[in-house]
This record gives C-alpha cells, structure tokens and sequence, in this order.
C-alpha cells in the first residue's frame, strides 16, 4: 500500500534532496519536486533523482498557459513519467484536455484555489463566492477535461470529494501536524489524520519533516514515522 504522505522537497540542492528522500524511504514513497528544483536542475536532475533513489515523483509544475504551449511542456516532462504533474485548473478545460491528451501513465494533477490564498485574497483576484465554491467549480471543470488527480485545501476536500466522487485522487497540501504551531505560508491548514478522514488520498507535508534534518536523518525518518502512525490508527 502506497504510503499517503507525499514529501515536499523543497530545495534547489540535488544532493540535499537525494538525502532527505533516502531518510524518509520506510515511511514516504512519493516525492515532491518544484519549480524551483526544476529550474535549478531541469529534466535531468528529475532523472537523476528517479535512478538513484527509485522515488516515485510528483512533479509540481503548475503548468499554465494556452492549450498548445501547454500541450508541448507536458510532452517534454512526460518521458520521465512522474506519478503526477500538476496544472492549474484556471487554465480551463481546452488547457487541462491538452495536457491530459500529451502524456500516458502520469496523472495530470489540477490545482484549485492555492492554500496560500485567503478568502480576502480571493475577493481581491476577482474570484465570485467563498473559496469551497470556487474550489469546487475548478475541481469539476478539471475533472470534466480529463484530470484524474485534484490538488485543494483541507478545507474543501470533503465538498469536493461529495462532487467528484472516488474515483479521482485528492491530494492536499497545508496540513501540518498538531504539535506545529506555526502555519507558514499556509492560511487553511489541518492537521494529517483530519485531511485523511475528509477523503484525501494523499497529504503532502514539507518543512515538519525536512526541518528535523538540521538534526539528523534519523530525527527525520523518526518524525516522517510519527506523521505516518497517526494518519493509520
């Protein structure tokens, strides 16, 4: 059974990724890889990070633009054939139908409204009702298109997951763990168990994991440990 916790990787430093994915292999088998990673590193640091750790991949592209230029990005990243690569579901269904169409095995993955956004900020972009509602509308729009794979807050898998049944995959970022006081940059967090019992599949979970590793690999392959028991029972 894959685990449902999927790490976020967040570093530009390969060898430093290389690491923390080998600490936490017992408990976490899909990891995550950014922007920033990819920037730094392109296709082949992705490749490299596959060959020599054997991770599954969850490539967090984000990709958004029109259909075409979208279509021809999914084409070139599709080789490595990450577990998921994410769009932006705001890019519409001719946007989200190009990219499923341009890939095989990889489950294009939409991106709803960005747990970083309050309601306020929501308003502000011109987005109409409350972030559940706006939420639900990409998520149905996305599904429609193709995409088998949903990334939202916590707060609105449950909405979500009564819309789009079980068949798609709902994997949600800000969740944090009861014991972590601060939220960071996420403004609708959860905690691990809460996200779970909701109808998410997978759970990705960053800094309470990789910032043990100023301690040690084996504080962080404790504490991916911790998160993992408490999401089973």
């Amino acid at each position: 059974m894959t685990s449902p916790i999927i790490l976020a990787v967040d570093t530009p430093d390969i060898e430093l990724a290389k690491r923390w994915i080998s600490a936490t292999r017992e408990s976490i088998d899909v990891f995550k890889l950014g922007l920033e990673f990819y920037l730094s590193h392109g296709f082949g640091g992705i490749s490299a990070i596959q060959r020599e750790t054997g991770a599954e991949i969850f490539l967090d592209l984000k990709l958004h633009d029109i259909p075409h230029t979208v279509s021809k990005a999914v084409t070139v990243v599709s080789a490595l054939e990450p577990r998921f690569l994410t769009v932006h579901a705001s890019g519409g269904e001719a946007m989200i139908s190009a990219a499923v169409k341009a890939v095989s095995s990889t489950s294009i993955t939409a991106v709803t409204i960005l747990t970083s956004l309050s309601q306020d900020d929501l308003s502000e972009i011109g987005f109409q009702g409350t972030a559940l509602s706006a939420a639900q509308a990409l998520a149905n729009l996305a599904v429609k298109a193709g995409a088998t794979s949903l990334v939202c807050s916590p707060h609105e898998i449950s909405g979500i997951r009564k819309n789009v049944g079980d068949g798609v995959t709902i994997i949600t970022p800000g969740v944090r763990p009861a014991d972590e006081i601060s939220a960071d940059d996420q403004k609708r967090t959860m905690t691990p168990s809460e996200a779970i019992s909701l109808g998410a599949n997978f759970i990705v979970i960053g800094r309470p994991i990789t910032s043990r590793w100023a301690k040690g690999s084996e504080q962080m392959a404790e504490r991916a440990a911790q998160i993992l028991d408490s999401v089973q029972r």
